[in-house]
C-alpha cells in the first residue's frame, strides 16, 4: 500500500513539474553567444505571446498611464494593450486620411514616441508627416515638408534630452517606394526637428529606419533596412545636435533569416537591441554581438515597458511578445 501511495505521490509531483514547465516554457528561443548575455537576459527568461491577430505590428511605446500603444500599419490603426491582457482600438485612422490606398498598403502609423509632457508623437506613413496627439484629442502637425517638398513616410522617431526630435523618412508608405510618382524628395533622409526648424542630417542611407541614442547621447544608432545593405550605423552627435563621423556598427547583409534591420532600442548600460534577421540582436556598446532574442515571428520593433522598464515588448508581424530582462531600458 505504501509503495502504491509513494508511486502515486511521485506521479503527482511529476505532473506538477511538467505543468510548471509548460507554463514557463514560453515561445521562441534565446540564442546565447557570450556569457555576458546572462547579465542581460536571465537564464530563466522566456518569451511570452501576449496578443495576436493583427496585420503587421510596429512602433510600440509604453505610456505614462501603464499601457502599451503600437501600430498595426496596413490596418491604419493604433492599438492599446493593457496589463490585464485586453487590446482596444486607440486610434483609427492612424496614418492616412484618404480612401484610395490599395489593400494591404503600408499607409498607417509606424513609429510612436512620447514627448516630455507624455504626449504621443506619431510617424504617419500615408500622410507623409509627423504629428503630435494633444491632450484634447486634436492633432498638431510637427513636420510635413522639407524645403517645400512632401516628406516620404516618416518611420521612427526619438527625442534628445534637449527636446529636439530626430526621425527617419524612408519610402515605405508609397506603394512603389522610390519609384512612386507621389514621391517628391529624391532621397530618404534622417532629420532633426528643433522648434519649428527641420534640418536634414543625413541622406546617404537607402532605407533609414529605427534609431536611438546612446545613454550619454554622444552617438545616434540608425538602422538601414535595405535587403542589399543590411546595416546599423553609429553616428557621432555634435554639440549642436547635427551628426558627425559615422561608421558601420554591424553588418548583417549576408544573413538569410527572415527580417531586416528595423526598430532598435538601448538600455541604461548602453547595450543595443536591434530587430534584424531572425530576431532581436543584442550588442554591447562596442559592437560585440552577445546573442539574439528569437520570437516565433520576425520582429519589426521593440520597446521597454512595465513600471521598472525591464520588460522588452516586441512587435512581430501579427503578434505582440515580451520578455523580462535584467537591465532597465531607456524610454521616453
Amino acid at each position: 500500500m505504501a509503495a502504491k501511495l509513494s508511486l502515486r505521490f511521485c506521479t503527482v509531483l511529476l505532473f506538477l513539474a511538467l505543468a510548471a514547465q509548460a507554463q514557463t516554457a514560453g515561445v521562441g528561443a534565446v540564442r546565447r553567444l557570450s556569457p555576458a548575455l546572462d547579465q542581460i537576459v536571465p537564464l530563466a527568461a522566456v518569451i511570452e505571446k501576449v496578443a495576436d491577430g493583427f496585420t503587421f505590428t510596429e512602433g510600440p511605446v509604453w505610456t505614462r498611464d501603464g499601457a502599451l500603444l503600437f501600430s498595426d500599419i496596413p490596418n491604419n490603426a493604433i492599438q492599446k494593450w493593457t496589463p490585464d491582457g485586453k487590446v482596444t482600438l486607440f486610434r483609427k485612422p492612424s496614418g492616412y486620411d484618404g480612401t484610395d490606398a490599395p489593400p494591404g498598403a503600408f499607409i498607417g502609423s509606424n513609429g510612436l514616441t512620447l514627448d516630455k509632457q507624455g504626449r504621443l508623437v506619431i510617424c504617419e506613413h500615408g500622410n507623409g508627416r509627423v504629428t503630435r496627439l494633444e491632450k484634447d484629442g486634436k492633432l498638431t502637425v510637427l513636420a510635413a515638408r522639407y524645403e517645400g517638398k512632401r516628406l516620404n513616410s516618416p518611420n521612427d522617431a526619438v527625442y534628445k534630452s534637449d527636446g529636439s526630435l530626430y526621425f527617419t523618412d524612408p519610402p515605405y508608405g508609397f506603394v512603389q517606394q522610390d519609384d512612386d510618382p507621389k514621391k517628391e524628395l529624391p532621397f530618404n533622409g534622417v532629420y532633426r526637428l528643433a522648434g519649428a526648424k527641420l534640418v536634414l542630417l543625413y541622406k546617404d542611407l537607402t532605407r533609414p529606419n529605427g534609431l536611438a541614442f546612446s545613454p550619454d547621447e554622444k552617438y545616434l544608432y540608425v538602422a538601414n533596412s535595405d535587403p542589399k545593405r543590411k546595416t546599423w550605423t553609429r553616428f557621432e552627435v555634435k554639440p549642436d545636435g547635427t551628426l558627425g563621423a559615422s561608421k558601420v556598427f554591424f553588418d548583417v547583409t549576408s544573413e538569410t533569416a527572415d527580417g531586416l534591420p528595423d526598430g532598435l532600442k538601448v538600455d541604461q548600460k548602453g547595450n543595443v537591441y536591434c530587430t534584424g534577421p531572425g530576431g532581436i540582436w543584442i550588442f554591447s556598446p562596442d559592437g560585440k554581438h552577445l546573442g539574439t532574442i528569437q520570437p516565433p515571428e520576425a520582429p519589426a520593433n521593440c520597446a521597454w515597458g512595465d513600471k521598472d522598464g525591464k520588460t522588452l515588448y516586441m512587435t512581430a508581424r501579427k503578434g505582440l511578445y515580451r520578455i523580462r530582462l535584467q537591465i532597465p531600458g531607456i524610454r521616453p
